[in-house]
């Protein structure tokens, strides 16, 4: 009996566990996007850039170009967004946040941009993954 008892707490810290950093994974997750879109509306792209993995090995997809690097993804924004007409102002709404495993969270949803030269919108998939204990975007597809 004492063997059962001590299988079933096993399992409920765990499971109580799992959940619990499930939460606060995903409560930094909502922390990092919340911070990318304030970053956007001032146009600091590297600010915007923080949340991505700074490493050869980030993957960008967006409209038929994959790109890999964190220094030429941050290249080509600066060159599409030069400013804040052209950033706009950037609203985030996310359909799911999702465990891919302990260390790995997919996210989708849509992104709104809000500008004077004209108004832009789509979707996105993107995946954080803990490196060196942050939570750290990894790869982005959008379109």
């Amino acid at each position: 009996m004492r063997i059962i008892l001590l299988i079933f707490s096993a399992i409920f810290l765990f499971s109580c566990s799992t959940k619990s950093n499930y939460e606060s994974d995903r409560r930094e997750i909502i922390r990092i996007l919340n911070q990318q879109q304030e970053d956007w509306n001032k146009n600091d792209l590297k600010g915007f850039m923080e949340g991505y993995w700074n490493s050869d090995s980030l993957y960008f997809y967006s409209g038929s170009k994959l790109k890999s690097g964190w220094q030429s993804t941050l290249e080509s924004y600066i060159k599409k967004y030069p400013d804040t007409s052209a950033t706009g102002n950037l609203k985030f709404d996310i359909a799911k946040i999702a465990e891919i495993n302990t260390d790995s969270y997919f996210v989708m949803g849509e992104y709104h941009l809000t500008r004077a030269i004209g108004n832009a919108h789509g979707t996105f998939m993107i995946i954080f993954k803990r490196i060196n204990g942050q939570l750290k975007i990894i790869a982005d597809s959008s379109c």
